[in-house]
């Protein structure tokens, strides 16, 4: 047998022969050139080898920009912790921001300064009388302001402002319409008392007040928060400065509430600064302001919630129901209220809306505590409110389905109409009042009135007074006779 080479060296037969790597050889190198420039490939390959081509290029986008926003954005901070570095330096930051603020109000003497830098740089219009400045004079009138009241009053002066008032044929505009504007940006709250004296009411320094309150910046104003502000008022407010120091506590309670009653409707327990800047009720409180009482009317007083003589009512009326003096009222104790005139199915419908179970979860277990009572006594006394009415409508949607039917019309009245007929009243037909009642609403459904009709109707307030109180009922059925006896002039006694 061969066993050697050739050449006659020796050869190992066992040892494997090496096999060159496929891309090392030309033939599989041309196939893969020859399918990758898609010259070889049928339609269904051409067709999915695109496919993948898009799809490739719909994910690194995707990529890219989930690269580009990074990770989902931060929506809850956790609040420093009392007592830490962190806490210590927001407090200290909002000190100095609010300490800024007040610094730059203008305070009587700044704007009588103002007033007078004013009326002696002015020129007197020949045709009306009026004084007048031009947008030079405004300018010249911006640095004496400056000189003497300081930097604070320069932001007033300022092109954009002159620009929002009524210019004549010459380019001027009238110097008292830009005073008033002044006062109502620095101090908005502005009650004429008399000839002599006028107090004004600074909403910025209310702001800052509430703000140095808020405890957690958050903008909002919880109710011990409130009764703190209100607190620290009272020493300002002329008709409060004698109320017993016993009666504070309880009085900053009731006046808390009604702030809480209209700028909290969904009850979370906090009220919104600037809704509360920008409500009527603190525009209420600050009537208190008044001096003498000689200028107020013991019917004024009753009608302020923020009143000493309103706010003892409110606490004698519940005490008086209060018959039993647990500090909460039964079905049977509200009953009283108001001389027994409201229905007893409205008195139901109260507790089934509004008055929480107590925690025994028992049937007698459900009264009412004070703060549902003042929740109950403002929708009565503030009916025609958007607050008000919703409180009550709640208690008239008997289905709790949004709207009243011409069936729940009926049940509602049904008892007003018993206690109508027990007063000694003539007899009326339940038809023609539900007919009436439509009438006044004229709801855009005619099956159906909304919470949104009664609001539009204007008429809301009286129309569930009607459904609720046969008094009310009785103030409508003589409304002509009410209005005329209002109009008639009290005759002078004759010397």
């Amino acid at each position: 047998m061969y066993s050697g080479s050739s050449d006659g060296e020796g050869h190992d037969a066992s040892a494997p022969r090496k096999i060159p790597p496929a891309s090392s050889m030309l033939w599989v190198r041309n196939i893969r050139r020859y399918i990758g420039s898609g010259a070889g490939l049928g339609s269904e390959a051409l067709m999915e080898l695109e496919t993948k081509r898009i799809l490739l290029e719909i994910f690194k986008e995707k990529q890219q920009k989930n690269a580009e926003a990074g990770t989902i954005p931060s929506f809850y901070k956790k609040k420093p912790e009392e007592g830490s570095i962190s806490h210590r330096v927001q407090r200290l930051a909002k000190y100095r921001f609010l300490k800024k603020q007040s610094d730059l109000l203008l305070n009587a003497d700044d704007l009588d300064a103002m007033w007078v830098c004013l009326r002696e740089n002015c020129v007197i219009d020949d045709a009306t009388g009026a004084e007048k400045m031009n947008y030079e004079d405004f300018c010249h009138i911006a640095s004496v302001c400056t000189e003497q009241i300081g930097p604070k009053c320069r932001r007033f002066f300022s092109p954009s402002n002159f620009m929002k008032f009524e210019k004549d044929e010459l380019g001027r505009i009238a110097i008292l319409p830009f005073y008033l504007y002044v006062m109502r940006t620095v101090r908005p709250i502005c009650y004429e008392l008399n000839t002599s004296r006028r107090v004004q009411v600074s909403l910025t320094q209310a702001r800052i007040d509430m703000s140095e309150l808020d405890e957690d910046s958050d903008g909002f104003l919880q109710p011990h928060e409130m009764e703190s502000y209100i607190g620290g008022l009272i020493r300002n407010l002329a008709q409060l400065r004698d109320m017993p120091g016993a009666f504070v506590q309880m009085y900053c309670r009731i006046a808390a509430h009604k702030f809480f009653f209209f700028c909290d409707p969904h009850k979370r327990g906090k009220a919104c600064i600037k809704k509360v800047l920008l409500s009527n009720c603190l525009q209420e409180l600050m009537e208190l302001h008044q001096e003498s009482e000689e200028e107020v009317t013991d019917n004024e007083q009753a009608e302020n919630w923020f009143s000493l003589t309103s706010a003892q009512r409110i606490c004698d009326m519940f005490l008086a129901l209060d018959k039993d003096m647990n500090g909460t009222l039964s079905k049977q104790e509200l009953r009283d209220y108001a001389d027994g005139t409201l229905t007893d199915i409205f008195i139901e419908r109260v507790f089934d809306e509004h008055v929480r179970r107590g925690k025994s979860g028992g049937g007698n277990a459900r009264e009412m505590d004070f703060e549902s009572f003042l929740d109950f006594v403002l929708a009565l006394e503030n009916k025609d409110t958007t607050e008000g009415l919703t409180y009550l409508f709640r208690c008239l949607d008997l289905g709790g389905r949004g709207f009243l039917t011409t069936a729940d019309i009926h049940t509602l009245f049904r008892d007003v109409h018993q206690k109508w007929i027990e007063g000694g009243n003539y007899e009326l037909c339940i038809e023609d009042v539900r007919d009436e009642i439509w009438d006044m609403v004229k709801p855009s459904d005619p099956l159906m009135i909304t919470l949104a009709d009664l609001l539009a109707c204007k008429q809301g307030g009286t129309v569930a007074s009607m459904l609720i109180d046969v008094r009310g009922f009785w103030a409508h059925d003589n409304r002509e006779n009410l209005l005329q006896e209002e109009e008639e002039p009290e005759e002078e006694p004759q010397g």
